[in-house]
């Protein structure tokens, strides 16, 4: 009689990789004056973070600081385990971290591909490569290069902006309110292109405050309010979480 061989242990389950952390942060634009309060977010390999909260409550702070544009008093953010906390933003952009800012996110005296080419200023030679990759995701650019960006409706402009941001192939993009300004079916389309950009395997974390549509789209939301996140969960659990109606749904993006 022969002895069955022992069972093999389970493989272990696999384990969500954290891209950007962002640990109990403290941050502000002011000497003495916080708008970030231990602030704390991570965002996975291959996620769409959305972060919603009323005015003031420190959601474009937060990008900022992860982007170097507000300093960090307390706390570290950590890119892929390294710490990366003040590091200034042209660091940022070589380490792989893209950010779209809400205004002024185009040069309107240049052209489409004039300001695609300046978001490939620190690898000029990748810029062909790299020109047909954003225009795969945004077909409508490709037949409009030579336009100049200042001809163009905020939408458009957002899409440029998009565009750039994407020209150095980051590991993580950071949106600070896409669809802001926009009308409600422009609104629509960047949302869509948001996704477009995610499911190209980029990292990203999006500021909105269409907070209904942003937790549609999002795989989890953070809910800031006062500098700190007051709620965390998938996007479906805070469109559903009653405390987060009351408080948030109620008031944004209605």
């Amino acid at each position: 009689m022969t002895s069955s061989s022992p069972m093999a242990p389970e493989a272990p389950a696999s384990v969500a990789t954290p891209v950007v952390e962002v640990r109990n942060v403290t941050a502000g634009y002011l000497p003495g004056v916080n708008i970030l309060n231990s602030c704390s977010l991570v965002a996975n390999d291959g996620e769409l973070i959305g972060i919603i909260g009323p005015n003031g409550a420190g959601k474009s702070t937060l990008l900022k600081a992860i982007f170097g544009l507000v300093k960090v008093r307390d706390g570290d953010i950590r890119l892929r385990g390294e710490v990366i906390t003040n590091l200034k933003a042209n660091k940022l952009v070589a380490q792989g971290v893209g950010f779209v800012p809400q205004t002024n996110n185009v040069f309107p005296s240049l052209t489409i591909q004039e300001n695609l080419e300046m978001g490939m200023f620190q690898k000029p030679k990748g810029v062909k490569e790299r020109l047909e990759f954003v225009t795969e995701i945004f077909p409508e650019l490709r037949k409009r290069l030579g336009q100049r960006a200042g001809s163009l409706s905020g939408g458009e402009r957002q899409m440029v902006a998009m565009s750039r941001a994407l020209m150095m192939g980051p590991h993580v993009l950071l949106l600070d309110e896409p669809s802001a300004g926009l009308s409600p079916v422009r609104q629509d389309e960047a949302f869509l292109r948001v996704k477009e950009i995610n499911k190209a395997g980029v990292t990203t974390i999006m500021v909105e405050q269409n907070a209904r549509r942003c937790l549609q789209i999002c795989d989890r939301g953070y809910v800031l309010d006062q500098g700190k996140d007051a709620y965390t969960g998938t996007g479906r659990e805070l469109l559903n979480d009653p405390k987060v109606i009351g408080l948030y749904l109620g008031t944004l993006g209605d």
